[in-house]
């Protein structure tokens, strides 16, 4: 689930990066993209009161995101809720 708000005054978004807690597999998971180099650690979820776990990302407007979850042990997945993808990886466009 991806949540996104407008930076006021900045041609900027505020990204929610978030999956149910229950889809999340056990150890660290990072988010990991274009807007940080594909490097694991950097964005990690983090569990919420709601019952997600989640990461809040700043991104320019502008330039569509690719990204994918990436769990301990090297397990890739995507974000069930996106449905728009390029090469194999989630994309999102702000």
């Amino acid at each position: 689930m991806l949540r996104s708000t407008k930076v006021k005054n900045q041609a900027a978004y505020q990204v929610t990066f978030a999956l149910p807690a229950d889809d999340v597999p056990t150890g660290p998971v990072s988010v990991v993209g274009s807007f940080n180099g594909w490097t694991p650690g950097r964005h990690v979820l983090k569990p919420q009161r709601n019952g997600t776990c989640a990461v809040s990302v700043r991104l320019p407007a502008g330039d569509p995101v690719r990204f994918r979850y990436l769990a301990d042990g090297g397990t890739w997945f995507d974000d069930p809720d996106v449905q728009d993808r390029e090469g194999g990886d989630c994309l999102l466009r702000l």
